[in-house]
């Protein structure tokens, strides 16, 4: 818990709090606060960093890494940096959601990112309708995959998005913390009267042939196994960072678009 004087000085208290998510995150998120988003009247800011950075077990060649379509839609082609390897990994098919998964561990073995790349035919946003965190764990379970040996592509990537998370978790019940007079946040403050008037995140993840650099920041102001040669994503697909021994989901996301 750390006092800053916003009514006195606002700028410096939004430059403060983006300087320390910055070196939390190594840079990569260096702007949380953006310019005007706090003011002399703001009465409580709750900032949390992650970050993370990890390098495959099994890295990819930066000398295989070409330009290559990755189909946006049926209509929309555009260029993206693919890379490739040939090796052996871990696989499943998901016939519920026509969807083949395939495990990429990091060094350690303590994490494994988790691409989910439905068949071409299938819309993404299905999958996202169908998928649960219960059966995620189910459709991931190590048991039901084979390790084998299999041709990988996969585009290089770099996603930044900023949310505004006030409505999502007013509609998942935290509503008395948003309201003045309703707030209570005398566990961590001994001010009375604050409350929250908006929350922000923002999220950055890196692909690359070494491996994955993610960083998160939130401030509050199974199936038949289809034999696939390759595993070619060059279309929408999901990406989990799950932590091997608790099968926790420590980051996800979706990559659309190059």
């Amino acid at each position: 818990m750390e006092e800053l004087d916003f009514k006195g000085a606002t700028e410096q208290s939004r430059q403060h709090i983006n300087a320390w998510v910055a070196k939390k995150t190594e840079d990569k998120i260096t702007e949380l606060l953006s310019s005007g988003s706090v003011n002399s009247n703001t009465p409580l800011v709750l900032v949390n960093a992650i970050y993370f950075k990890g390098n495959w077990e099994k890295q990819f060649n930066k000398e295989d890494t070409q330009e290559m379509p990755f189909n946006v839609t049926k209509d929309v082609v555009k260029p993206v940096q693919m890379m490739f390897q040939k090796s052996t990994f871990k696989m499943t098919y998901v016939e519920e959601i026509s969807t083949n998964i395939l495990l990429l561990p990091y060094v350690g073995n303590e994490l494994n990112m988790i691409i989910m790349l439905p068949d071409e035919h299938i819309e993404l946003s299905m999958v996202e309708k169908e998928i649960t965190y219960k059966k995620f764990i189910e459709w991931t379970r190590l048991d039901k995959m084979e390790e084998e040996e299999v041709e990988v592509f996969l585009p290089k990537f770099k996603l930044e998005e900023n949310y505004d998370m006030k409505d999502v978790l007013c509609r998942l019940g935290m509503t008395d913390a948003f309201e003045e007079g309703m707030a209570d946040f005398s566990g961590i403050a001994s001010k009375e009267g604050l409350f929250l008037s908006k929350v922000i995140h923002k999220s950055f993840v890196e692909v690359n042939e070494e491996g994955t650099e993610a960083a998160a920041a939130t401030a509050a102001n199974i199936g038949f196994r289809c034999m696939v040669p390759y595993f070619c994503a060059n279309h929408p697909f999901l990406f989990f960072i799950q932590h091997s021994r608790t099968s926790g989901i420590v980051f996800c996301g979706r990559f659309s678009s190059p």
